[in-house]
This record gives structure tokens, sequence and C-alpha cells, in this order.
């Protein structure tokens, strides 16, 4: 019980500040007389959500499948790469140049490559998901498993342990906080990948709903697709720090592990 309070007293300033924000959004609407198709009140968004007529189940469905499948391609890839880099130095000298190239593309451009290449469906907006977020991952996890502490490496040598075994109970355990990190910040990436994605063609997804309401001005059913891809986002957000809280508790405190 008592853990529930601290828990409601820490996030109080946080519901506060959204009840404000909200309060006023309505007030500018209603009392400031700004037209519905240009910024929608909370209310008629709230109406927009609970809008039986938009199958808002099968869109977020896709949407948090693609989401969660970006996610999931850029933590293993970006794990992988740069475990690779760490591994070996000539390996890092050949990859990174490649890796910070395909970084630096602009994604809205490489969209329509994916479609014309894989067709339309959810595994091209996977992709391009994360192709955004993949690249902080391979970065923290490079870093992760090179910025050691010299005596920890020094006391595998002394009990000459093998590469692959200082990897294991050495590297790979200080990597952990790096690794969430970036996960942390790919979880929010894929966000924005699987949408670009929709954007660019789709017949299903969020991304698809707020593109078909500019013909027609319903901006309450877009900031309502806005509120659910926010809503898929957080909960995805959400488990990575979690799992950040269970596997590294030493850096959520701020100890040494």
């Amino acid at each position: 019980m008592m853990r529930s309070m601290r828990w409601l007293v820490a996030r109080l300033p946080t519901v506060s500040l959204f009840v404000i924000l909200l309060i006023a959004w309505q007030l500018a609407v209603s009392v400031g007389g700004i037209r519905e198709y240009l910024l929608p009140s909370p209310a008629s968004v709230f109406a927009a959500l609970t809008n039986g007529e938009i199958p808002w189940s099968r869109h977020i469905w896709v949407t948090a499948v693609e989401i969660i499948g970006a996610f999931v391609i850029a933590a293993v890839a970006g794990v992988f790469l740069g475990t690779m880099i760490a591994w070996s130095r000539i390996i890092s000298q050949a990859l990174m140049p490649f890796l910070v190239f395909v970084n630096t593309l602009p994604k809205v451009a490489v969209a329509p490559l994916f479609l014309i290449w894989m067709g339309y469906g959810i595994l091209p907006n996977m992709l391009i998901g994360a192709m955004i977020g993949f690249f902080p991952v391979v970065i923290n996890t490079a870093v992760g498993l090179t910025q050691i502490d010299r005596d920890l490496l020094d006391l595998g040598r002394v009990f000459s342990a093998p590469k692959w075994k200082v990897f294991v109970k050495i590297r790979i355990p200080n990597a952990y906080p790096f690794i969430l990190s970036a996960l942390k910040i790919t979880a929010t990436s894929a966000v924005v990948g699987a949408i670009v994605g929709e954007f660019v063609a789709s017949q299903r997804g969020l991304g698809y709903v707020i593109i078909a309401t500019q013909s027609s001005m319903d901006t309450a059913v877009a900031f309502a697709a806005l509120f659910w891809i926010s809503l898929v986002g957080l909960v995805t957000f959400g488990i990575v720090a979690m799992l950040t809280r269970i596997l590294t508790p030493w850096a959520e405190n701020g100890e040494n592990p």
C-alpha cells in the first residue's frame, strides 16, 4: 500500500501537467473560437477514440506489430553488429564507415525503395523502423563492450581466461546499461519508422488513418490516431525501462556493478 502511494505521489506532477494542458486546450478551442478542423477539442478527440465506425483495433494491431517487429530487428542487428565491432579491430574498420553511411541516408527517401523491393505489407515498415533505430544500439553496444575497467581485464589475464570468456563474464555484463539505454531510444525510433512506412504506402495502420483524414479534414480522428501511436510507443518504452530495472539495478541506483 505504501509503495503504491509513493508511486502515485511520484507521478503526481506529470499527471497534473497533463490535466492542466488538457483544460487549457479545451478552453482555447471553446472560448478562443478555434475551428475544429484546425484544432479539435479534447472532447472531440475522445469521441473519435470511441467511434465504432473506425476499426481502431485492427489499425492498432497492425501498427503495434510493425513497431515491435522493428524494435526486435533493430535490437538484434544492433547488438550483433556492435559485438562484431568490439570483437575485432579489422571488422570495426570495415563496418563503421558503412554503418555511418547507412545511418545518414534520409529514411523518408529510402522508404519507397523498400516498397518497390518488397511490395506492400508489414515487413517493409518493420525494416524502415529498424533502419532508423538500429544505429544507437550498435554504438552503445560497442562502447559498453570496450570501455572496461582495466583492472578487470588484467584480472582475466592473470587467470589466463580466453577471449570469449572475458567477453561473456566481463564485457557483456558491463555493456548491459549501455545497450538498454540505447534500446530506450530505439523504442521511440521504431515508432517513427513504422509510421513513416505507413505514410508512404499502406492500407492499414494508424499512419494510414492519419493520411486518410487529410481528404475529409477530420482532424479529430488524426489526433485520436496520434494518441494510439503514442500509447503503443509508451508501452514499448515502459517494457524496456522495466527490463533495465530488472537486469541492471545497479545502473538505476547509480551504483557500480
